[in-house]
């Protein structure tokens, strides 16, 4: 399956996509209609509303900031009141908060830095997946790059997806947000947001040694206090 294929036709989103169809280690692919990433939900029209709803979409993870939240509230709740909704803040509890941790780390090491502070909060996003119901679940933040990102990453890594693949897949996060980006927001400096959109191969790349060093990805997860039985239905969304 290729990128067109993953790209999910929900407007006005830009960066929605499906996890499945990914290459994994052992020869097959992550199941698709089972994990979705995607940016900012208050991007939907009503076109993007019913297209969501007509997808099926059982879960809203959101992972925004309780500021960013209360400035712009999420449509689902109201729009789509069958389902299930949850904010969960990844990083940290405010967004000054995260900036004050992370003002020194550069982007190829901004997942490792990520999996260090944020413990406690991570586990909070990844046990609401793993006791989610079946059908498909969807996670997003802002832009849907790196908070999304990181737990896109994580989740495809603990499913065996090839290192190239979770690689290309955090990558594609810039391709898909350029074009939208600069026609949203046309005063502000090209080179600024083409910065703050980068998403180097190589970060998902150190993600992945981080957690090698950490004794693998289940090691990592059980340190969070996850159980094997949360591991495992992680690991059942995108394994058949």
């Amino acid at each position: 399956m290729d990128e067109t294929q993953r790209r999910l036709e929900f407007p006005a989103l830009l960066n929605a996509r499906d996890l499945g169809g990914l290459p994994t280690l052992d020869g097959g692919r992550t199941r698709t209609r089972s994990l979705l990433r995607a940016d900012d939900l208050v991007q939907l029209t009503p076109a993007g509303v019913a297209a969501l709803d007509a997808y099926g979409v059982e879960t809203v993870l959101d992972l925004r900031w309780p500021e960013e939240a209360a400035r712009h509230p999420s449509p689902v709740p109201l729009a789509l009141p069958r389902v299930r909704y949850q904010r969960v803040s990844l990083l940290t509890n405010t967004e000054d908060e995260w900036r004050l941790r992370s003002r020194d780390v550069v982007k190829e090491l901004w997942k490792c830095a990520a999996l260090e502070c944020t413990g406690r909060e991570l586990k909070q996003v990844l046990q609401v997946i793993a006791g989610a119901t079946p059908g498909p679940l969807l996670f997003h933040c802002l832009a849907g790059k790196d908070r999304t990102g990181l737990v896109a990453a994580l989740l495809l890594a603990l499913a065996d997806a090839t290192p190239a693949a979770i690689a290309r897949d955090y990558a594609q996060s810039a391709q898909d947000l350029r074009e939208g980006y600069l026609k949203r927001y046309p005063e502000a400096d090209r080179a600024r947001i083409l910065e703050a959109l980068r998403c180097p191969e190589e970060g998902a790349y150190n993600m992945l040694e981080f957690l090698d060093a950490a004794g693998g990805v289940h090691a990592y997860l059980e340190k969070l206090g996850l159980t094997p039985q949360e591991i495992a239905a992680l690991r059942a969304r995108l394994r058949n």
